[in-house]
């Protein structure tokens, strides 16, 4: 009787998904003194493609609270969305969330 051969087994996660952190980095955007109201709603609509009710939400936490987090994502798609929304005309940021 021989003894059974060893058996390959493919590994459960990947180099790449060990070096990604499990934690997204997410986009926030701050209240300005210059854009309206609707503008910002409109560039949430327009870039995100948010429905209505979601982007005057979220416009308006930035207006009485001063900013929101509007994406999550990776880190490269996060910084995508901020220097769209920069070209927009708002003020972007991105930090890792905690």
């Amino acid at each position: 009787m021989s003894a059974p051969s060893p058996v390959e087994v493919e590994p459960t996660t990947t180099p790449e998904e060990l070096l990604t952190p499990t934690t997204p980095w997410v986009v926030i955007v701050w209240n300005d003194p210059v854009n309206l109201m609707s503008y910002v709603t409109y560039v949430f609509r327009t870039y995100f493609g948010y429905p209505k009710k979601k982007a005057e939400k979220l416009m308006m936490q930035v207006h009485e609270e001063g900013r929101s987090v509007v994406s999550a994502g990776s880190r490269e798609e996060m910084e995508r969305d901020v220097q769209a929304l920069h070209e927009y005309g708002l003020w972007a940021t991105m930090q890792k969330d905690d």
